[in-house]
């Protein structure tokens, strides 16, 4: 592992060295989108000048090459994951792998009327939807596990709502709109415990800290590329082996089959059996490269750096009278706030015009919101290359605009 260097990360970060609106850009959208270091933007550049083919079925060298970055990106994901390649499946990103699995559960014939599917108050639209057009087609029900004011989740009441009629868990490993840490490990072994299958969003956690899937025991896992410093357009989705080779594909066509007849057709091996088309071959090769950059600093000097700038943030956001801060003490990378008689989205438009990118809205957490009786916050989130002096630059900026509006 490499010492955590502020400033070497940065100078890997082009886009940052710039200037919005007249000021030095102060990046904090990091939850929505993070940036791409020049080794992964070089890696996307070499795939289209140096070896721009199909992957799988080809003999010719380009093909044999792209095959070969392609399987050696799977490679690397899966060591990220701690799971083996045949459980690493690339999709377009998390929304896109948790409407699969939730797909090929509902293909499966898991669900029935007499079924649950348990979800929490805390989950992105993308966690809550897919789940919700599931329950439609099999008619089985959906439970919400209650978040509390502190913006962590009742487990006592998900104990209580985890009856033998739940079939899946979903749940996020951390919150996109508060940045609360769920206690996966535990949700996950209690869920175990009546047969449940369990469905982790890792869009946030994946960022943030080493995921060892085998250590945490869950069924599914999903994250996006474009969370970890690689394009768009990207993502993973883990699933256990026995459970995957068991469940039918969800999609079909080519590369997920073996052999077709207008009788039959034989599907693939893991983890082709869910890959069907031409994917985003320069997308997973990115996704590689970025995983590498990400892993090569020591873990828990990045950790400690970012939380540094997540409780500098808060403590300024506190600062500011009428100012109410969503979601735990103990936080990951995303500040959700609101400043009483100020909207967030004039708050979100000062600040741009000041240089520094916030977010503002629901998150695609309109529940959530709902539960707090706001339409949204401004939320402010940190990535490793974020700086004191961005959270300073945050600090000042985020006092005039108060100022200005009030």
């Amino acid at each position: 592992m490499n010492a955590f260097d502020i400033a070497a990360v940065r100078a890997d970060f082009p886009i940052l060295n710039q200037e919005v609106k007249g000021q030095p850009l102060v990046y904090l959208d990091n939850a929505a989108t993070a940036h791409n270091p020049t080794q992964v933007l070089q890696a996307t550049q070499e795939y289209y000048q140096e070896y721009n083919s199909n992957i799988h079925r080809g003999t010719h060298h380009l093909s044999q090459v792209a095959t070969e970055r392609y399987e050696q990106a799977r490679q690397t994901v899966a060591d990220f994951l701690n799971v083996s390649t045949e459980e690493t499946i690339f999709t377009s990103g998390t929304t896109d792998s948790i409407n699969t699995i939730a797909n090929i559960i509902g293909l499966s014939g898991r669900l029935t009327k007499d079924d649950t599917i348990l979800l929490t108050h805390l989950e992105h639209h993308s966690n809550i939807v897919p789940w919700q057009m599931l329950a439609e087609r099999t008619g089985c029900q959906i439970r919400v596990v209650p978040v509390l004011d502190d913006g962590t989740l009742d487990l006592d009441v998900y104990e209580v709502l985890l009856d033998d009629t739940v079939k899946v868990v979903a749940f996020n490993q951390v919150s996109n709109a508060f940045g609360t840490i769920n206690p996966a490990a535990k949700m996950i072994a209690m869920a175990k415990k009546v047969g449940a299958w369990t469905v982790v969003d890792g869009a946030q956690s994946a960022p943030h800290g080493a995921i060892d899937l085998t250590a945490l025991g869950c069924d599914f896992f999903a994250f996006s590329g474009h969370k970890v410093y690689a394009p768009t357009g990207i993502g993973v989705l883990f699933g256990r082996k026995e459970l995957l080779s068991e469940l039918p594909p969800f999609k079909g066509g080519g590369e997920m089959i073996k052999e077709v007849s207008f009788e039959k057709t034989t599907y693939n091996d893991l983890p082709f059996k869910y890959e069907a088309g031409t994917p985003n071959i320069e997308g997973a090769i990115a996704l590689g490269a970025a995983i590498k950059y990400l892993t090569q600093f020591d873990q828990g000097e990045v950790n400690a750096h970012e939380r540094a700038l997540i409780q500098a943030g808060a403590k300024a956001v506190s600062a500011i009278d009428g100012a109410r801060l969503y979601g735990p003490d103990d936080r990951i990378a995303s500040l959700s706030f609101a400043i009483d008689g100020i909207h967030h989205y004039d708050l979100g438009t000062l600040l741009d015009n000041m240089g520094v990118a916030v977010r503002t809205g629901h998150h695609c957490c309109q529940p959530l919101m709902a539960r707090f009786g706001i339409t949204g916050t401004t939320r402010a989130s940190f990535a490793f290359y974020n700086t004191m002096d961005d959270v300073d630059r945050f600090a000042k900026s985020l006092e005039r605009a108060v100022n200005m509006l009030r």
